[in-house]
């Protein structure tokens, strides 16, 4: 009987699950567990973030390729419908899902972790690597991270958002290479997919649309500015809402402009650092 994480990842919606799987599964320690990835090219390189074990599949319904039945299994992604879903729940012995939605509810024969719901069966948490929770020198004023994935270039496009600042680059995972060749001319400064982490930590403003990156910078004593791209879900603001993160929708210069002449004056919480609450719900609720 083998444990897996499924996450799904891919170049038009970026890696943001997969960090959050980083952190868990790093939580876990010596546990054996191997991450399945729906994209081949992250699977290839999650050794470089202590992951032991790891496989690309392509598409969430070749789960059954790798798992057999009675496996265990946790969980994040919105690919799968309810049908899909209470198959995989009759399917493996256990199943932990994360979820990110608010209104969302624990079915029968599943846990969650999930950062609004609690109750039975519920780890209400949300994961940030532990490597995060050091504050760092700020060397870097402000810091630009679009995300992982711009398939549609959307951030060449709106460069007008960020005039005037001066920012710093973070390249993303799934650029293409002449897209990335094209930014770096626009910018002062850019640092690679590579310095990601040291980008974060030594950024004080980071403007980002990056879920997990917020949380992340929040964690090392950063200033994040999170800006609602119109391609990702709006799961999180309830929860920056209440981490009181600036949030700037539409790609509002006005509003950026306003943020950022009293961020000196944000309340920002600082997140609560769940690692060990988590790795001991999964290695609970997994029996591991």
């Amino acid at each position: 009987m083998k444990t897996y994480y499924y996450v799904h990842t891919g170049h038009r919606i970026g890696l943001d699950r997969f960090r959050r799987a980083v952190a868990i599964i790093n939580s876990l320690k010596d546990v054996d567990i191997t991450l399945l990835c729906s994209d081949f090219r992250i699977a290839q390189v999650a050794k470089d973030f202590g992951i032991k074990s790891s496989v690309g599949i392509d598409v969430v319904r070749n789960i059954p390729q790798i798992a057999k039945f009675g496996d265990k299994l946790i969980f994040d992604s919105e690919e799968a419908n309810p049908i899909m879903l209470d198959d995989m729940r009759k399917y493996f012995s256990a199943f932990i899902r994360v979820s990110d939605y608010e209104n969302d509810k624990k079915e029968e024969n599943e846990f969650l972790i999930s950062p609004y719901l609690s109750g039975d069966g519920i780890c209400n948490a949300y994961a940030i690597s532990d490597t995060f929770f050091d504050e760092s020198e700020k060397t870097v004023k402000i810091s630009y991270f679009f995300g992982d994935d711009d398939y549609e270039k959307d951030l060449e496009k709106n460069l007008s958002f960020i005039d005037g600042l001066s920012a710093d680059l973070q390249l993303g995972f799934y650029y293409f290479l002449d897209y990335e060749e094209s930014l770096k001319k626009r910018f002062p400064n850019y640092h690679e997919f590579e310095a990601y982490e040291e980008m974060i930590k030594k950024s004080e403003i980071l403007l980002t649309a990056s879920p997990q990156a917020v949380l992340e910078s929040l964690a090392c004593g950063g200033k994040p500015i999170y800006f609602q791209r119109e391609d990702y879900c709006t799961n999180f603001n309830e929860l920056f809402k209440n981490l009181n993160v600036p949030v700037v929708k539409n790609l509002d210069v006005n509003q950026l402009s306003q943020v950022l002449q009293t961020i000196s004056k944000q309340n920002y919480v600082k997140p609560t650092q769940y690692g060990d609450k988590i790795a001991n719900f999964i290695k609970e609720t997994l029996a591991l």
